[in-house]
């Protein structure tokens, strides 16, 4: 059997603008990353590390999978 590609979807853009309308640059800098890595994570094109990640969790206060999604495809 094949084994298919899976992506892993975020909404981290989402929760950056009902948290105050954060800036990326404001996240960045409340996870400790660049505001390329935030632009990057938005867009889908890098997976945070599991520490942004938790990161991020403890910022919004919600749980991991409501911030990110793994998608099968």
């Amino acid at each position: 059997m094949a084994k298919t590609k899976s992506r892993v979807s975020n909404k981290v853009r989402a929760f950056r603008f009902t948290h105050g309308e954060m800036t990326q640059q404001d996240l960045a800098n409340s996870i400790g990353v660049t505001r390329q890595t935030i632009i990057a994570i938005e867009q889908g094109k890098f997976c945070p590390s599991l520490e942004s990640a938790l990161r991020l969790e403890r910022l919004f206060k919600v749980p991991v999978g409501e911030l990110f999604s793994l998608e099968d495809g």
